[in-house]
């Protein structure tokens, strides 16, 4: 079977949460099936490394998408072009994006439908995009995957797609997220912190991600309890100006906030091993990586109680309103002045952490591949 299969987010050193998702799955897929043969079609020169064995061709298609004029050439003729070549028996897409006329079975992974419920993170044109297109993504697909029970009714109810053509395949931890030993974690404290304790936040530093009321909390937390705590932020600074740097700006304990700005794996594990809590207060989120690598990595997770975050955290987590800046606190308070509770915390992670295995999920989304197929 010739399977053609949307690989744009594969991108060399800058792969975001969508392209760590393409890359694990497809890794895994196409190695357990030697017998098939996958074309992946990038929108700029690709790097070897995303060719993941002689069942892969790789095939460049125009023109980069970068932004919605050139997403709809790209998916509404570029790849169409590519796919009357190759001829495919089937159409794979990884990040919600799908030519709208397609004439083979196709599956079409939807992550979230975070534009949706937050339109005003959302510039102008791209929110038209997505609204005009999206709903054709939806519905013209064989089949969905996507990453959460939430995802799933949320795809359902917002599109009318039956729920039991959407299959739910979880996120996978990375296998880089380990315990650390507390010799290392003193080690990593030095490096970052001067050899402070601190919480941790990781994500593309974005509004949704709510990093300005994590702000407001930290700076309640330090005036509440005087503690030398640092707070780490990982991030790529694509939305700072704005909101989330005024609060950074209006912080009366702003020397305590470590800005590391956007970081590699290893340092991401590592940070992630010795902190004494991960604070991942998003506003919505489709599933929530940061929470099941901090798993991985023992180490204690304070995350939403909205959207997908308590499906993905389970009772592995402290759950707060990411709206209420004094309800973020007080879980800061209680993993700082309760070692127990954390404790806790970290061994039920561990017990959940098996749920979240990216070999697990390529074994479902290729289950999902099969059911589109005649």
């Amino acid at each position: 079977m010739k399977i053609a299969v949307n690989t744009r987010l594969l991108l060399k050193n800058r792969l975001e949460g969508i392209g760590i998702f393409t890359r694990e799955t497809l890794a895994r897929i196409t190695q357990a099936h030697p017998e098939h043969q996958f074309y992946f079609l990038f929108d700029r020169e690709y790097d070897e490394s995303f060719v993941f064995g002689e069942n892969v061709t790789p095939i460049v298609a125009h023109p980069q998408a970068r932004h919605p004029y050139l997403w709809y050439l790209f998916f509404e003729h570029g790849i169409p072009l590519k796919l009357k070549k190759i001829k495919p028996d089937f159409f794979l897409s990884t990040d919600g994006w799908i030519p709208t006329r397609l004439d083979i079975p196709s599956v079409n992974v939807i992550h979230d439908l975070n534009f949706l419920h937050h339109p005003e993170f959302v510039p102008p044109v791209v929110r038209r995009y997505y609204d005009r297109f999206f709903p054709k993504f939806a519905r013209n697909a064989t089949r969905l995957a996507t990453v959460s029970q939430f995802s799933r009714d949320d795809i359902h109810q917002s599109y009318q797609v039956p729920v039991e053509t959407i299959d739910v395949v979880y996120n996978g931890a990375n296998t880089a997220y380990k315990p650390y030993t507390e010799e290392q974690q003193i080690a990593v404290k030095q490096q970052y912190t001067d050899g402070h304790d601190f919480f941790l936040f990781v994500g593309l530093i974005h509004k949704r991600k709510n990093l300005d009321n994590v702000f407001r909390a930290f700076d309640l937390f330090k005036e509440r309890t005087g503690s030398p705590m640092k707070l780490v932020v990982v991030g790529d600074k694509k939305w700072w100006a704005g909101e989330i740097e005024d609060t950074y700006l209006a912080m009366r304990h702003r020397e305590d906030v470590v800005m590391l700005g956007r970081r590699q794996l290893d340092e991401l594990s590592a940070l992630t091993a010795a902190a004494t809590a991960m604070v991942y207060a998003s506003l919505f989120e489709g599933f929530g990586q940061p929470i099941v690598d901090a798993f991985n990595a023992h180490t204690a997770v304070i995350t939403s109680n909205i959207s997908s975050m308590p499906e993905i955290a389970g009772d592995a987590a402290l759950l707060v309103n990411p709206y209420d800046v004094e309800e973020i606190a007080q879980a800061m308070e209680q993993l700082y002045q309760d070692p127990l509770l954390r404790n806790t915390l970290i061994e039920k992670g561990k017990a959940r952490k098996g749920l979240y295995t990216w070999d697990r999920t390529a074994e479902l989304l290729w289950q999902t591949i099969e059911k589109a197929l005649p």
